[in-house]
């Protein structure tokens, strides 16, 4: 066989691609791999005075961790990471604060924060600047048709072909590159679109994430460096586009009230924006000589922003399975290795995106058992320690 252009091919350069080209660049340095990301129209390092962009994400610590790993935390200090000490969750039928009111703490595992809202765009620029500096090489073209073999995967790039022992699809939800390789699936929608913009809030956020069950769907204001909120709230679409059409003030006013003004009287101070949200979890994750990262692999209910987190717990995994590949001298698109990925993330992330769909389902049902029942819900896991203990460490983890 002869040998390919490269080792890995990446397609996609969003957080979750550039991260694993970032990772595998700085763990196999000394072994020499070869890495390509594909990416038509990488991310660009935000102007330190530029606005903070809308899209962002809650970036846990294993997230954190990685991106220190990578050298690519010190270059978005300039976008200042806001760090969430706590996070409180309560339905809309209780007060904020009481009873039944759940609180993760990240000093009840002795951490300084539980993660930090980052600008998505920021996160994706900065890692592909470390990727090109630890030697990996940026294409920017599109993917326009994949040929996997056992012995070879070619990946042609329209005036070019090039050739790989592994490709990695992290083109996103509707990833071309899975359909091209046959894993093929759709996202099933939610009935739902998340509107996002920030908030100038009459109270300080002081550190604190904040969700507030409605019968529409979940509202959350998550803390920003600049004393902003984020915000993401979850409606039916028909409700999501009659507030778009609102001017700032009413919008404002309705957000207010919606929160419960547990931050007082919110003001809108950015473009507001609504997207359709989607689950899906792919039937398989790996082919010949290709896997699936990121949002090509699974989308979930952005409940608690951890869908990046799940990517980058992909990223670890992969990674894993690909250092060791090399050092034991084996093909990196063996199906070995890539299995024991695919089978690991599919069921790790299976389990999560049903707790959040289960998470979603019950508190948009109507039925007054329902309604009685979840009054209560997140206040007994309030008090269970164990259980609770579980979930900060998987807000943590990612």
């Amino acid at each position: 066989m002869s040998r390919p252009d490269f080792d890995v091919v990446i397609g996609g350069g969003g957080m979750v691609g550039a991260a694993l080209a970032a990772l595998l660049a700085s763990r196999c340095h000394a072994s020499g791999l070869r890495i390509a990301l594909i990416e038509p129209r990488p991310a660009l390092m935000p102007l330190p005075q530029e606005p903070l962009d809308v899209r962002v994400s809650a970036v846990s610590r294993a997230g954190q961790q990685l991106l220190t790993e990578v050298a690519a935390w010190p270059l978005l200090q300039a976008r200042s990471p806001a760090p969430y000490e706590r996070m409180m969750v309560w339905d809309a039928q209780e007060v904020a604060g009481g009873p039944n009111t759940l609180i993760f703490d990240a000093a009840e595992l002795g951490e300084p924060d539980l993660g930090h809202l980052i600008e998505n765009r920021a996160v994706a620029a900065a890692l592909i600047e470390r990727a090109i500096a630890l030697g990996v090489t940026l294409l920017r073209t599109p993917v326009m048709g994949l040929h996997l073999d056992r012995e070879m995967a070619t990946v042609d790039l329209g005036e070019r072909q090039v050739t790989t022992s592994l490709v990695v699809a992290a083109d996103g939800a509707h990833s071309p590159m899975r359909h091209l390789a046959g894993l093929g699936g759709e996202p099933l929608p939610y009935p739902q679109t998340a509107l996002v913009t920030h908030l100038r809030a009459e109270k300080s956020h002081g550190g604190v994430a904040r969700q507030r069950f409605l019968a529409g769907g979940p509202l959350a204001l998550l803390p920003l460096a600049d004393g902003r909120v984020s915000l993401v709230w979850s409606l039916p679409p028909a409700e999501a586009d009659a507030l778009l059409l609102l001017d700032d003030a009413a919008f404002g006013a309705a957000v207010t009230a919606a929160s419960d003004q547990v931050l007082g009287r919110l003001a809108v101070a950015a473009e507001r924006c609504g997207f359709p949200l989607r689950r899906f979890n792919a039937a398989h994750y790996a082919t010949t000589r290709l896997v699936l990262v990121g949002d090509a692999a699974h989308a979930v209910h952005p409940l608690a922003g951890q869908g990046v987190n799940q990517g980058f717990l992909d990223v670890l995994a992969l990674s894993a399975e690909i250092v060791a590949a090399r050092a034991a001298g084996a093909d990196i698109g063996d199906p070995g290795p890539l299995g024991r990925y695919a089978r690991a993330r599919r069921a790790d992330n299976a389990l999560f995106g049903a707790a959040f769909d289960t998470i979603y389902r019950v508190y948009t049902d109507d039925r007054d058992l329902v309604r009685r029942g979840r009054r209560v819900l997140l206040g007994l896991a309030q008090r269970l320690g164990p259980l609770k203990q579980h979930l900060v460490a998987r807000a943590l983890l990612g």
